[in-house]
């Protein structure tokens, strides 16, 4: 039998990889708090504390650092889809799946989604890891609905897409913030009144 050594990673190369990481979580949560066209590229490498032209040696524009954001929160969508108990029914993967994305835009770990005019959105459409992802959740969820609509957990009248579409919504609803800002529930209490509000007005009548 032949064991295959991995090759050892140079420490150089581990320090860039953290930092990498280090610049990713960054543009992630100030995706969050302010959106694509309010974040800035000074404002990134202040707050991970190395100079713009390092920055720009990881990733070469704003667009492609908040890419590599985007594509970060979709695996960690895939491996969050992977981790669903196979035996649960199609309607709790969906609530799960719903309250795990409102449990992200609380915490402040949610980018807001690109306009439809941004630079972003075509600097996406043309990323194959944010795409391939991004195809590989929507058709999950779309199994889950049809499953659930044939279940009659959800309307059979609404289109899967129209539901696709109200799911994603919650990723950037602003009621979210609202309600946190109203410091009258806690986030847990919050995720559950929005879960009941959008999920409800789903269900078969």
């Amino acid at each position: 039998m032949v064991s295959t050594i991995s090759p050892k990673v140079s420490f150089k190369a581990q320090m860039l990889l953290a930092r990498e990481d280090a610049i990713i979580q960054s543009v992630n949560r100030l995706l969050a708090e302010k959106g694509f066209e309010a974040m800035t590229v000074d404002e990134v490498a202040a707050d991970v504390g190395i100079a713009k032209a390092s920055l720009y040696k990881h990733f070469p524009s704003k667009e492609d650092l908040a890419a590599a954001a985007m594509v970060s929160v979709m695996r960690r969508a895939q491996a969050f889809l992977n981790a669903l108990p196979a035996e649960a029914s199609a309607m709790d993967k969906l609530r799960s799946v719903v309250t795990w994305t409102m449990g992200l835009k609380l915490a402040g770990e949610m980018p807001s989604l690109p306009s439809q005019n941004s630079s972003l959105r075509i600097t996406l459409m043309g990323n194959k890891d944010y795409m391939n992802g991004l195809m590989d959740v929507s058709d999950r969820l779309g199994a889950w609905i049809e499953a659930a609509q044939t279940q009659g957990a959800i309307n059979p009248k609404l289109p899967p897409i129209a539901v696709l579409y109200t799911l994603y919504a919650r990723a950037c609803d602003p009621v979210l913030e609202f309600l946190k800002m109203g410091a009258l529930y806690t986030n847990d209490e919050i995720i559950a009144l929005v879960l009941s509000t959008c999920l409800e007005g789903l269900e078969t009548r």
